[in-house]
Parts: C-alpha cells; structure tokens; sequence
C-alpha cells in the first residue's frame, strides 16, 4: 500500500512537492481553499480580462523544467514560454532618465554605455565574479537544512565567502558599476525578496546574475498557468486535488503530526504532511495553541518580515505603449524604501512597477485593451496603516503616476475593471501573516539553519515549502522548496528519487 502524503495549500511549493511525489508512486492528496490552484501564483479573471495574482517574472526556468523532467515530462508541453528581451525598463524619477534591461550581454554593454558612460566596464566582471557566487552558493540553498553536520560542511565552508559577510547588496554592485542608479539597476531585484538594497545581504547579488545570464521569460495566459500545468502533471499521476476545501487545524498527538483537519469537520490521516501555506499563518492558526515548542507566535511577533505591496488589476479598453515590465523608481528613492522598512506611507512620491503583457500575450485581454498589472511596494501590517482609510488616497496617486510618469493619460476614464489588493486583504483573504507577502525577511539570521526547517524540527511528520521555509521567497527558490521537501520523504521511505 502505497504512502499518504497530505499537502495544505496549491500553491507552487506544495505542488512542486505533489507533483515529485505522486509520480514516486506516492497517494497525494492536496487541499487548497480556494476555488483555483496556485495561491499567490494563482490568476484573477474580472470580466474578460485575466491577470497573474503575484509573480510576474519567470526567471531560473531550470528549476521548473527539472522538476517536470524527473516526472518524464518536458515543461513546453504543457506551457508556451516567451524569452523576453528587452527584459525590463528602468525608470529614474529623480533623473528623469530611463535604462532598458537586456540579457544579452553586448546590447547591454552598449546600453550601459549610453546611460552611464563608463559603467559597461564593470560588466563582464560583474558576470565573472558572480557566476562564481552562483556556483557556490545554489548548491547551499538546494540542499535541505535539517542537519546543522549537512549544513555547515565543506559545501558551506566553500561558499562563506560568496555570503559577502557584512556587505550589503548595494555595497556588492558598487564593485562593479559606480553610479548609484547604475547600482540600482541590478539592485532592484532584492524587492523579489521584500527587501532594501541596503539591507539585503550581499550573498543575493546571484538574483540579478541568473537574471541576466539566463533571462525573464513570460507564459501564454501569466504564470498563473505553471500552477495550472503542476496541478495537471499531478492529477495524471493519480494525485488528487480539492479545491475550495480548506483545513482548519493539523491534526497532533506527542508532538507527531498524523493528518488534518478539514474546515467541515473531515478529519483526513496521513504517513507525511506537507504545509504549503503561509508559515506564520500556520504557526498562529492552524498550529493547537500551545503545541509550538521553538516557532511560538511569540518568537514570530520578534521576526523581521518582509514588505507588503498594494496591488492595482486595470482593465482598460485602450492599448499602451508601455514594453512587457517597467519599473519608476521614486525620485527619493531611498527615502521611499525607508518608509517602506519603518512602516510609513510615502505621502506622494513612490515606486511603481507596471506590467503589460497584453501585447505579448493576447489571451490576456480582448484585442485592442489591455490587463494592466500595477504594484507598489508598501509597508507591511506591522505598520499598523489604516488600509481603509488610506486605500484611496493610494490608488489616486498610484494612478497620477500612470498618466504622468508611464504616459497614460486620463487613464481613469480608461477603466474599464478594476481589483484593489491592499496588505489588509493579503492577510484577511490570502492568509499572509501580517501582509508580508515576500515571508520572513532574508537577512542572515532568518537564513539556512536559521529559517524554518524543510522537515519541520516542531513536529514529527510535518514538511514545509514556500517562501517561510528554506531556501526562501521568489518562485523559484519556492519550487526548489518543494523539490527540497519530496527528496526528503522519498528518503525516509526508501523510494529512490
């Protein structure tokens, strides 16, 4: 008889572990409460307009497309895959001057070279120095971190200077470009992990590296459809997916999980779970009150959290002239992100990244509009912002931006639907601890051996993927969770992976 694995949650860490699993031969039951799979990395269709929920940017598609090759499959079989190039446009408010992003190396050399003569002669360094880091430091973050013998060995060893100890990611770009804005071109990125540049460990400086060494891709429908493909890989192996069903609580006796607890009363048993859902939400609600031995919700209320974002879906009967992804810094920028990190709320002057993918991707939209993707980086709830009072005021200057800094004039007569997210919904209705969407924040204490464990050191029989969990947030980073976490069950039962 074949091995019952539980998985709380669909999103994209729980389905990578399902889909391992299930095709080991393993009985996966996966229970989602919302209606469609993905969570965060789910979709949202207002009228006849569609949109990614979250991640926008496919980056490190290996990592997928290793997970749907150990299955026997091939991942373009399941998704159409765009490679985007340009990747992005980088817009300077305070130097009203804007760079665009490419992968390949020789245009952005020159681009460099035009926008900050002088800067394109730390490229290829930039390449050398940080594939290096790359090299040394993947095989750290892809390897579980139960065993503080498995974690600090001669891999770790090997790797310690790559962690750049001490320096900020800022700091680590200044080895190769001078400019600040040049800097922040390939510092941006640490907002993937809800971060500051000046906060944001150096050791991350491999964001930007697989980034432009191996590109931002885009799929037919939004990544949405990853989550679409997962779920199907898993029902063709027998795995079972419930929708619209979520659980309440884990089912534990003598500290050892043995199944959940439905929201209908269903108790369901299992040899193994698997929660994918928000780990703080899990630690404060589906965790028994006094069941934690060392991640209590009260060493959680001391953890650093990542930021939060407000969130604009525009459907709009017009088509821009905006490329696939743009970036507005603030024009104080890094005032703006000290707002963010001291949960205030800048007053007019803010960031702004702006997704049209309806000119690539035109399942998105109905031909001559388009499904406009707006974020604003903000303060998580900690911050205590009334999101009521204050949702408004946002959207008006988020929308000021659009027709001032992005060109889009009279946009609000342009709008057609509209959804607003705000950190209050992403804890309310996505159960996001505190409305930190990127998790536990990644400085060096809350990494590694110092994050949640994939196999979870509170209880027996209990796995963790997604971005509270080691290797950390960003998608790809959540799928290797997943893979992480199946490797170590098909261990502990024997199953050759």
């Amino acid at each position: 008889m074949s091995k019952k694995i539980i998985i709380v949650g669909a999103g994209p860490g729980g389905l990578a572990s399902g889909m391992l699993l299930a095709h080991k031969g393993f009985d996966v039951e996966i229970f989602e409460k919302n209606p469609v799979v993905g969570g965060r990395n789910g979709s949202i269709q207002l009228g006849e307009y569609k949109f990614d929920i979250g991640p926008t940017f496919f980056m490190m598609d290996y990592v997928l497309r290793e997970i749907f090759k150990t299955t026997g499959r091939d991942l373009e079989d399941y998704v159409k895959l765009t490679r985007l190039d340009p990747m992005y446009n980088l817009h300077f408010g305070s130097l009203n001057q804007a760079i665009t992003i490419f992968s390949d190396r020789a245009k952005m050399k020159a681009e460099l070279a035009r926008v900050f003569p002088g800067a394109e002669k730390g490229l290829d360094k930039f390449y050398r120095k940080e594939k290096t880091r790359f090299d040394r430091l993947i095989p750290v973050l892809s390897h579980h971190n139960n065993n503080i013998l498995d974690v600090f060995n001669f891999r770790t060893i090997l790797a310690l200077p790559s962690f750049s100890f001490g320096k900020k990611l800022y700091d680590v770009m200044g080895n190769y470009f001078k400019p600040e804005y040049a800097r922040l071109s390939f510092t941006f990125q640490s907002k993937y992990l809800g971060m500051s540049p000046w906060d944001c460990p150096g050791a991350f400086a491999l964001v930007p590296y697989t980034e432009h060494q191996d590109g931002v891709y885009h799929l037919e429908g939004g990544l949405s459809q990853s989550t679409v493909a997962m779920a199907k890989a898993i029902k063709e192996d027998g795995g079972k997916i419930h929708c619209s069903t979520p659980v309440a609580s884990l089912l534990i006796k003598n500290k050892k999980i043995y199944g959940v607890k439905l929201a209908d009363g269903r108790e369901v048993l299992a040899d193994k779970v698997i929660v994918n859902a928000d780990f703080g939400y899990t630690m404060n609600n589906l965790v028994p009150a006094g069941a934690a031995r060392k991640w209590t919700p009260k060493k959680l209320a001391k953890t650093k959290l990542s930021c939060s974002i407000f969130m604009m879906y525009l459907g709009l009967k017009r088509t821009t002239t905006l490329p696939h992804h743009s970036i507005l810094f603030a024009k104080n920028y890094r005032q703006n992100v000290a707002d963010i990190f001291s949960g205030k709320l800048t007053d007019k002057d803010f960031s702004v990244y702006v997704r049209d993918a309806s000119k690539t991707d035109k399942t998105l939209a109905p031909k001559g509009k388009t499904a406009l993707y707006v974020l604003v980086p903000v303060a998580n709830n900690r911050s205590g912002i009334d999101w009521d009072k204050v949702k408004g005021k946002v959207r008006k200057q988020a929308l000021n931006i659009l027709a001032t800094d992005f060109g889009l004039k009279d946009i609000e007569k342009d709008i057609e639907v509209e959804k607003i997210i705000t950190p209050a919904d992403w804890e309310k209705d996505y159960n996001v601890y505190e409305g930190a969407v990127f998790n536990l924040a990644h400085n060096l204490n809350q990494m590694i051996w110092f994050r949640p464990h994939n196999r979870f050191e509170d209880f027996k029989n209990l796995y963790l993927t997604g971005g509270g969990t080691h290797p950390g947030s960003g998608l790809p980073t959540i799928y290797e969770s997943g893979r992480i976490a199946a490797r170590l069950i098909c261990k502990e039962f024997g199953v050759k992976y």
